[in-house]
């Protein structure tokens, strides 16, 4: 059976406001942490890389350079050029899809208090599992792990429950444990929900990101033996730091 050629267009490296060798040095990256271009291994030339791209060969150039300064590859006069390293693990993040996993404690990371305001009424907005408290603690909180902010939390607590909450456990527990530990508080139900997104102006500022660099959306739900929605929290999480496993059945 003959396997008709098909003719592979050049890739688009035309995304606006990103330089074309920078766009590229993400591909050649992803080939490399892939194992697709193996450490040891010489990868191709530049006037292949040129017609496989479809751009000019100092746009190649420029974006191996970048790859160089990583101390990704090694460039050698008359050889090519060779992959060096893989780049490092930085998946550090993993966020629970359990209960048991969501109240897992991160003995590495620390908790930034950015704001604490009290009685705040919340609209309801048609996604509630449960019946909205009269009012909430509006908690906003930033978290961190190896000097890298990597969660912007946005946690609405029900107000009743303010004195049952010390200030050390507000910068310690994550959200669903800070109300699951509470004595009294017997959570029926519990949900979280994931979309991911892009980093808005605030966000990347926050995170320290490029504008528009992909974020993890979390919503995180839970409702007391009451019925009452004790807890309304909204993650941010930095997409290049998290990771979810989910155990298939």
């Amino acid at each position: 059976m003959n396997v008709p050629n098909i003719e592979r267009k050049p890739l688009d490296f035309s995304q606006p406001g990103v330089s074309r060798y920078h766009q590229l040095a993400t591909l050649f990256r992803r080939r490399i942490q892939s194992g697709q271009w193996k450490v040891g291994e010489q990868i191709p030339t530049v006037d292949e890389l040129t017609v496989e791209c479809g751009v000019a060969r100092a746009t190649i150039r420029q974006a191996l350079d970048l790859l160089e300064a990583e101390t990704l590859i090694e460039r050698y006069r008359a050889k090519g050029t060779f992959v060096r390293r893989r780049p490092p693990e930085n998946l550090w993040c993993e966020v629970g899809t359990d209960w048991s996993g969501l109240l897992r404690p991160n003995y590495e990371a620390t908790i930034e208090i950015l704001g604490d305001d009290p009685d705040v009424v919340v609209q309801p907005s048609g996604s509630e599992i449960g019946n909205l408290a009269a009012s909430y603690r509006h908690v906003k909180r930033r978290h961190w792990r190896h000097g890298q902010s990597f969660l912007l939390a946005d946690l609405h607590i029900d107000e009743s429950l303010r004195e049952r909450i010390s200030q050390r456990d507000l910068e310690s527990k994550t959200a669903l444990r800070l109300i699951a530990e509470l004595p009294g508080v017997d959570i029926v139900d519990a949900r979280q929900t994931l979309t991911i997104g892009t980093a808005d102006v605030e966000t990347a500022e926050a995170l320290k990101l490029p504008l528009d660099a992909p974020v993890a959306l979390i919503l995180r739900q839970a409702v007391d033996k009451h019925g009452t929605l004790v807890l309304i929290a909204k993650g941010i999480y930095r997409g290049d730091v998290v990771r979810f496993d989910i155990k298939l059945k």
